[in-house]
């Protein structure tokens, strides 16, 4: 088939590679985010995904928006069967999902219909799940819920990241888009409309959604951690800055400690939540480098009744 494909980040260019060197379809065309500006000098920068295209030789697509007309005369003069997508991070007009013969297809990052919506790997880690996956399915208007063609299952380590998790997904997902592509274009696969039932929402995480809550068990305080690393970052306060919480690790044994109270040893540095303390391994204090937890107890010279949590951020 000739394709479009549409995505922006790096988690997208898996995908985008296995389409490339398949030798069975034909990437035309490349639909991607506007360059945005990154780095401490700002200055604009190209998606991963478009710098990917260009070292294929492939038109790449820019669009403020999907429903600009310039887009959609290219997009139809163009004339794909089909436009695979992987985190594009716009919504697509009924114009723009008419034009393709076989529709826009995407692959998302969870067993749908559970965690529908944009952060689901976060979500996924956060609730607890043992399994997760990803789903290639048709995009209608809906969030989310158009029917599926095909899923792969991954299984959630008890250490991961979300960050470790979307990067096992992007690239068993780009298979499962692979072989989608393949199975609408021989008619062997066809959509099958999601369960009613088993729905969850995944909205984007927020920045105040990844502040640490030490009066909670543990657990979840892990959950939290583990599910806001890369982004957008765990965190806390303590003496009126912020430090995010990079990595930690559950200390059953130590159950001495209050909620937010501190105990450093030469080697490590210890926090009390509503059940067992935690371990806080790697961190990073406001306007400086990641580093080890003990590093930074040591250099902060933590008073007795000093605590994390609460307060003002200054």
């Amino acid at each position: 088939m000739k394709l479009v494909f549409a995505g922006t980040p790096e988690v997208a260019v898996p995908a985008l590679d296995a389409l490339i060197a398949s030798g069975r379809h034909e990437v035309a065309a490349v639909v991607t985010r506007p360059d945005a500006p990154a780095g401490r000098g700002r200055r604009l920068v190209a998606s991963p995904v478009a710098e990917r295209a260009l070292e294929a030789g492939i038109e790449v697509l820019k669009p403020a928006k999907p429903r600009d007309e310039d887009f959609l005369a290219r997009l139809r003069e163009i004339g794909p069967d089909c436009c695979p997508v992987v985190a594009y991070g716009a919504l697509l007009p009924k114009v723009a999902l008419d034009v393709p013969a076989h529709g826009w297809v995407n692959l998302h990052f969870s067993l749908l219909p559970a965690w529908r919506g944009a952060a689901p790997v976060q979500h996924a880690v956060m609730a607890g799940d043992e399994i997760t996956g990803a789903s290639t399915f048709l995009i209608e208007q809906g969030l989310d819920s158009g029917p599926v063609y095909g899923t792969v299952t991954e299984e959630v380590r008890p250490t991961d990241t979300s960050g470790d998790l979307l990067t096992r997904l992007a690239f068993a997902g780009s298979g499962l888009l692979l072989a989608t592509m393949d199975g609408i274009e021989d008619g062997s696969l066809k959509a099958v409309p999601q369960p009613a039932d088993g729905v969850t929402l995944a909205p984007k995480i927020t920045v105040e959604d990844a502040q640490v809550d030490w009066a909670a068990p543990a657990l979840r305080v892990d959950r939290v951690v583990r599910s806001c690393t890369p982004a957008p970052g765990a965190w806390t306060v303590f003496r009126g800055e912020r430090l995010k919480i990079i990595q930690a690790a559950q200390v059953p044994d130590r159950t001495d400690l209050a909620p937010g109270e501190l105990s450093a040893a030469k080697n490590n540095v210890y926090v009390g939540t509503g059940s067992h303390a935690v371990e806080l391994l790697w961190v990073q204090p406001q306007g400086k480098k990641p580093m080890r937890g003990a590093d930074w107890a040591r250099g902060v010279r933590i008073a007795p009744d000093e605590r994390l949590g609460g307060g003002d951020v200054g």
